[in-house]
């Protein structure tokens, strides 16, 4: 059982920055491919970034590339999601999530893939 819990959220203006983290413990992290998706207010949690096992390998929606860098620490157990430019848009409850893997530059982009999801840290960018 992997326990994951995000922290780093807050409120922020727009052009701001935010660095979220995401520390894992229960298993064993560098098995897991990572990644962070957002929950907007009345809508479904979407995909913003994804990391494979080694870091070497990284995915990002449209909307947050150029502007999100997804990386990760194997020796601390710990994901994090760097947020620049900041949009009202990006606004949302920020979930970490961690998917088994044997393929070292898997990463995963679908919610199924993600057995574990942590609580959530919320992300308010205001305009």
């Amino acid at each position: 059982q992997v326990q994951l819990v995000e922290s780093g959220g807050g409120l922020v203006q727009a052009g701001g920055s935010l660095r979220l983290s995401c520390a894992a413990s229960g298993g064993t992290f560098s098995s897991y491919a990572m990644g962070w998706f957002r929950q907007a207010p009345g809508k479904e949690r979407e995909l913003e970034a994804a990391i494979s096992r080694r870091g070497g390998d990284t995915y990002y929606a449209d909307s947050v590339k150029g502007r999100f860098t997804i990386s990760r620490d194997n020796a601390k157990n710990t994901v994090y999601l760097q947020m620049n430019s900041l949009k009202p848009e990006d606004t949302g409850v920020y979930y970490c999530a961690a998917g088994l893997t044997g393929e070292f530059r898997r990463y995963y982009t679908q919610p199924y893939e993600y057995r574990y999801v942590g609580q959530g840290t919320q992300v308010t960018v205001s305009s």
